[in-house]
């Protein structure tokens, strides 16, 4: 019988063994309970040290589950927003702590799917498995960390490409009043990166469902939600669901900017991706901001509108960035769309985001009306990024299409009351009236970016001039057509040689003069 001798060292030993082997993990959860609830706001005793944003688990009387988001941490109590079934809890209903921030889930797993604000599936096609999760507030990338825009979003529209371009990491403000186009753009905009390697979000915000759904059907009909995101609060749900949709919008795309197709994260070995992302409308999300601070009773200088809302569209629109090459040159464009009251841009909202954007595109209701299709107003609308978001070839010819377009406008509210007109002046106008003719389009006919170049080209050379106004749009297309069944050398050398030469030149005029033979003017 082996007999093993007991010491000190032994038992020692044993335990140290045992207290190695012991998985210890200490979870610290504060359980308060809900003293007041009403309007989607519930207010909470007992959690001393929740943060702020931090999600919190309530639980009814009959065991459901509702999350919160904790907003207003005063000294004997929280207000919290409930995201999710309101009419659920009731008063004396237990809460916890979380020690996590209001997530959602984010990664590949939710292309194609329409989501509510908390990456919960609203098209009834089962769950969602999310690689990996994201806070909804998130700090922006820092100075060092970007880099100036210097490649082009194209949207497929001539108007928005040669005179207002979109960069890659730019935020392009579209703004007008209701029923100008606004929606049409930004949807054009998603429909143009297919085959682009552009991820889309589409964030919908106090719209009606049977917009979304609109818009949904839209996006499945050309292909485009293979590579979309759509994040729907509808006008039914509740303001804190408003509220939080355009940066759970953000955060998805965030995932693809910050880390590389394989999911790990995005640096110059591992390129990140790059992310569109509209928001429609942000009007109707501050007006839900507005709701939820006035319910909340926010302490002073934290209330209703002035300087709150700007610093909330100031931390979401931030949130746009073109990475450098350290970390990956991931983008995320942003496409925010403001609704004005009666054209007015000086209103409280629309100035704030005008001054926290890269530039606007304004949609004039009268122009809209005159059937100027998309309504784009040239003399207000810019793009502060300018040429970099151009390629050369384009840079070269709008150039001349701002200001025809510009003299044109002058010009024509000049001489409205003028009989004999000089022939200088009478061809400015010939020249302004088919420019604007040329950039008329209709929706789901986004142009290639060579053949928009070669459009303008053709307009900037005089060769619309003679061209009847209602046969113009017939012309362009016409020409794009003959250009690429008989002529494709014309848009091969203008590819090869990177800008406009006098070769180039030369064998398009050529191309347009054949063209324009053959061309039959509507009788």
């Amino acid at each position: 019988m082996l007999v093993t001798e007991i010491t000190a060292q032994s038992i020692d030993a044993a335990l140290r063994k045992q207290l190695d082997a012991l998985n210890t993990s200490v979870e610290s959860r504060e359980t308060g309970s809900v003293i007041q609830v009403g309007d989607g706001i519930a207010r909470v005793d007992g959690l001393k040290n929740a943060m702020a944003g931090e999600l919190l688990e309530f639980t009814s009387s009959t065991g459901q589950v509702v999350y919160g988001m904790a907003q207003n941490l005063e000294e004997d109590e929280v207000g919290a927003v409930l995201l999710g079934d309101v009419a659920a809890i009731k008063e004396n209903d237990a809460v916890k702590t979380t020690g996590r921030l209001v997530e959602v889930p984010s990664g590949k797993a939710l292309l194609g799917r329409v989501v509510n604000p908390l990456g919960m599936p609203l098209d009834g096609k089962g769950e969602i498995k999310a690689e990996g999760t994201r806070p909804v507030e998130f700090k922006a990338p820092g100075v060092i960390h970007r880099k100036p825009v210097h490649e082009p979003m194209q949207t497929g529209i001539l108007a928005v490409d040669s005179m207002i371009p979109i960069g890659r990491g730019q935020r392009e403000l579209i703004i007008g009043d209701r029923q100008t186009g606004k929606t049409a753009i930004a949807v054009d905009a998603i429909l143009n990166q297919k085959g682009k390697d552009m991820i889309c979000i589409y964030v919908a915000v106090g719209q009606k469902a049977s917009t979304v759904a609109n818009v949904q059907e839209t996006l499945e009909k050309h292909g485009a939600m293979d590579y979309t995101i759509i994040v729907n609060a509808s006008a039914s749900d509740s303001a804190p669901l408003q509220y939080i949709a355009p940066m759970a919008g953000a955060a998805m795309g965030e995932y693809f900017v910050y880390n590389g197709e394989d999911g790990k994260p995005a640096g110059p070995e591992n390129p990140g991706r790059h992310v569109l992302i509209v928001y429609d409308d942000l009007t109707k999300q501050a007006v839900a901001y507005r709701q939820m601070s006035l319910t909340l009773r926010r302490p002073p200088g934290r209330e209703a509108y002035p300087g709150d809302i700007f610093y909330l569209h100031s931390r979401l629109l931030e949130r746009a960035v073109k990475m450098n090459e350290q970390n990956g040159l991931g983008s995320m464009t942003a496409l925010p769309i403001i609704e004005t009251q009666a054209g007015d841009v000086s209103a409280y909202i629309p100035t704030n985001v005008i001054s926290i954007t890269d530039g606007q595109i304004y949609l004039q209701t009268d122009l809209f009306f005159q059937g100027q299709r998309p309504a784009v107003d040239v003399g207000i609308s810019v793009s502060r990024v300018g040429g970099s978001a151009q390629i050369k070839q384009m840079k070269q010819v709008a150039g001349t299409l701002k200001l025809d377009l510009a003299a044109f406008r002058e010009l024509k509210a000049f001489t409205q009351f003028g009989s004999d007109l000089d022939k200088a002046t009478q061809d400015q106008l010939t020249r302004g009236a088919a420019m604007t003719e040329l950039l008329k389009q209709n929706r789901f006919c986004m142009m290639d970016v060579y053949d928009q170049a070669v459009a303008i080209y053709a307009g900037g050379k005089g060769y619309l001039d003679d061209v009847p106004t209602e046969d113009i749009v017939r012309f362009r297309t016409e020409l794009l057509e003959f250009l690429h069944a008989s002529k494709p050398e014309v848009f091969d050398e203008l590819a090869k040689a990177g800008k406009w030469t006098g070769d180039v030149e030369n064998l398009t005029n050529a191309a347009i003069e054949a063209f324009k033979l053959q061309f039959a003017p509507t009788a």
